[in-house]
């Protein structure tokens, strides 16, 4: 099992800032992509931003120059720091993690997810 818990997330007026984190744990081996995804009510899953282990990092053009992903290979953990936050950021925001588990075995996990919730 590979668990990943995320915190950080919470209410905010437009214009501000949050950071999220979302540490995994577990069966780990090694991990490949980490990454967040979000969810508005009534529309589906999109992706927000990755980052590989080597630090290669992808954007969807909506969060491009106002969010920033990072992530630190030694505490298994990935950071989303989200500035210049708009009313269409509100969404629950998930954290993904893609690796090797210890014997071989891949895993893909998903955490519970963190409300932001950003306030005209």
């Amino acid at each position: 099992q590979v668990e990943l818990v995320e915190s950080g997330g919470g209410l905010v007026q437009a214009g501000g800032s949050l950071r999220l984190s979302c540490a995994a744990s577990g069966n780990i081996f090694r991990i490949h992509d980490m990454g967040w995804y979000r969810q508005a009510p009534g529309k589906q899953r999109e992706l927000v931003a990755t980052v590989t282990s080597t630090g290669s990092t992808n954007y969807a053009d909506s969060v491009k120059g106002r969010f920033t992903i990072s992530r630190d290979n030694a505490k298994n953990t990935v950071y989303l720091q989200m500035n210049s936050l708009k009313p269409e950021d509100t969404g629950l925001y998930y954290c993904n993690s893609q690796g090797v588990r210890r014997l071989g075995l891949n895993f893909d996990s998903w955490g519970q997810g963190t409300q932001v919730t950003v306030s005209s």
